[in-house]
């Protein structure tokens, strides 16, 4: 069952965290198989709600791009070291394969054979010289055992066509010999008396107890074949192990992780057009053909607490989307299919889970209630911003009872731990909670800020200043903002880039200066973007 992955937006805040570990839980017990994931470092706020309920700390997600292992590929089984040729042409033949992997013992790949190379070792290979098993050769030969002293047998081919006087006179047979012969015992006493390695008796082959005493003595392998002699000696140098003609170096192949955007012109250009597919550690896993490229399968998600493409994972465009679950405004995210899509105007995602958890009559457990709770607390600022709806409330007052924690003193030690700046750079204070949007054609940039200390930003007013300006012109942003919300007082400071001086008392609606207060500004959504929005639409109008 193909995994389906559920995560919130970049730069992930405590409702985008826990909603997608809570959709997860609610989507298994719905009988799907899914996994949350995170798109970025979570915050501290996060870490100490996730280890106040004894939740791990989701897989961080680095995209959604297609990679080689979301290709549907063949499941080729591999070939080991000590198959035969033999066995490899009777495989492809009967399964119409093409390309076969040959692995190591641990199933490291190490080399492909194809038809081609077949062919061409019938045509060019020295077909006297034999290195391979007794079983290999029982299977090429359709023979039967008669006397085994190896398991391993090398040597060269000897078709036994003179008299025995030739041979000995010539000296024809020695240890590395491999005898081919029919029911000339005469010769068949003379190889094992000369030590060969072994010996092939073809058509009639009922030999005497004599003979077999003898060979089990001189430890001389015997085989029988009820082919004839011609049969026997054009099969016969099929019984070599496969290696000896696959293909070592040069091999193209493709690991699991990457992607496919990557590879497609190489495959393209390639004059194969079979390749093996494998892990990070070299581990075989299939082969890759240009069909399985026409029509990838794309990794399928369900998002949470965001459905805008620049707040996803990189790659989205390429995935699945089933599903989004989020309480923003409708953004740009699309799809060529129907979808679920539950979008509701209160204060957290976590709110909708929690509706939905009750439609479909599952029990909420209580580290699951703890982070929807948890979700609900930190977006609407303990019931306080001016996004919570009566939906929160009575979510809140439900949650309290499965958790049966004090709600203010948790709010307060979660919101302590969340706005702990110590330690970190500028740069990272300003990316924990940032969001970047288009309006009119023009991009905007807005980072936001939770503290109970003030002083802690003001006091590097002019580093945060220069970071906003050096920010905005990489970007290219016609407006960068750098909102810190005050939880105590219920308002927000609001710094900007020095290039929007001209313009930000018109977008704002007021005289702004650096670091101006305004109170009963704590919700991003509902009350700086609508006021940005409207406030840059007029200026396009004019």
């Amino acid at each position: 069952m193909n995994e389906i992955m559920i995560f919130g937006h970049k730069n992930p805040d405590t409702d985008s965290v826990t909603a997608a570990i809570v959709m997860s839980n609610l989507k298994n017990s719905l009988g799907y198989y899914t996994k949350p994931y995170v798109l970025g470092e979570i915050r501290k706020e996060s870490k100490f709600v996730l280890d106040y309920f004894g939740v791990k700390v989701p897989e961080r997600l680095k995209d959604v791009k297609i990679q080689m292992k979301d290709l549907n590929y063949d499941k080729v089984k591999p070939f080991s070291h000590g198959n035969s040729i033999h066995d490899a042409y009777i495989y492809m033949g009967a399964n119409r394969i093409r390309t076969l992997p040959v692995v190591d013992t641990q199933g490291a790949l190490t080399g492909i054979v194809t038809m081609k190379d077949i062919a061409m070792s019938l045509i060019k290979s020295d077909q006297r010289n034999i290195e391979t098993t007794y079983d290999n050769i029982l299977r090429g030969i359709e023979g039967s055992e008669i006397v085994r002293s190896d398991e391993y047998i090398s040597g060269d081919i000897i078709v036994t066509a003179f008299h025995l006087d030739t041979i000995e006179e010539m000296e024809l047979f020695t240890k590395n010999s491999i005898v081919i012969v029919g029911d000339r015992f005469d010769i068949i006493k003379y190889a094992i008396s000369s030590g060969v390695k072994m010996i092939i008796v073809t058509g009639r082959y009922e030999l005497t107890e004599e003979i077999l005493g003898l060979a089990k003595d001189s430890n001389v392998n015997i085989i029988g074949t009820k082919f004839d002699t011609y049969h026997t000696t054009k099969a016969f140098y099929l019984t070599n192990f496969v290696t000896g003609i696959m293909i070592k170096n040069n091999i193209l192949t493709f690991k699991e992780e990457d992607y496919l955007d990557e590879c497609r012109e190489l495959i393209r250009d390639s004059e194969h057009s079979k390749f093996p597919l494998v892990d990070a550690m070299g581990k075989y896993l299939g082969i890759v053909g240009r069909s399985h490229v026409i029509s990838p399968s794309r990794k399928k998600v369900i998002l949470v607490d965001h459905n805008e493409y620049a707040q996803s994972a990189e790659g989205i465009s390429d995935a699945e989307i089933l599903e989004v679950v989020d309480h923003h405004k409708i953004g740009d995210i699309s799809t060529t299919l129907p979808i679920s899509f539950r979008n509701q105007p209160v204060g957290s995602t976590n709110t909708i889970l929690f509706q939905i958890y009750r439609e479909n009559q599952i029990t909420i457990e209580r580290h699951i209630a703890g982070l929807m709770l948890s979700g609900i607390t930190s977006d609407t600022l303990l019931l306080k911003s001016p996004t919570t709806t009566e939906f929160d409330r009575r979510a809140v007052e439900e949650l309290v009872k499965i958790t049966g924690i004090d709600l203010n003193s948790y709010a307060m030690e979660m919101f302590k731990k969340g706005t702990d700046i110590s330690g970190k750079s500028v740069e990272d204070i300003f990316f924990t909670d940032y969001k970047e949007f288009v309006m009119e054609d023009m991009r905007i940039g807005m980072s936001q800020l939770f503290t109970l200390n003030i002083e802690a930003i003001s006091e590097n007013i002019e580093e945060y200043l220069t970071y906003i300006n050096q920010h905005s012109k990489n970007r290219n942003q016609y407006l960068t903002l750098f909102i810190v919300t005050d939880i105590i007082k219920q308002g927000s400071y609001i710094f900007y880039n020095e290039s929007a001086d001209k313009t930000i008392n018109p977008i704002f609606g007021m005289e702004m200066v650096q670091g101006r207060f305004i109170e009963n500004w704590v919700s991003r959504k509902k009350q700086i973007i609508p006021v940005i929005s409207e406030g840059i639409s007029r200026l396009v109008k004019k």
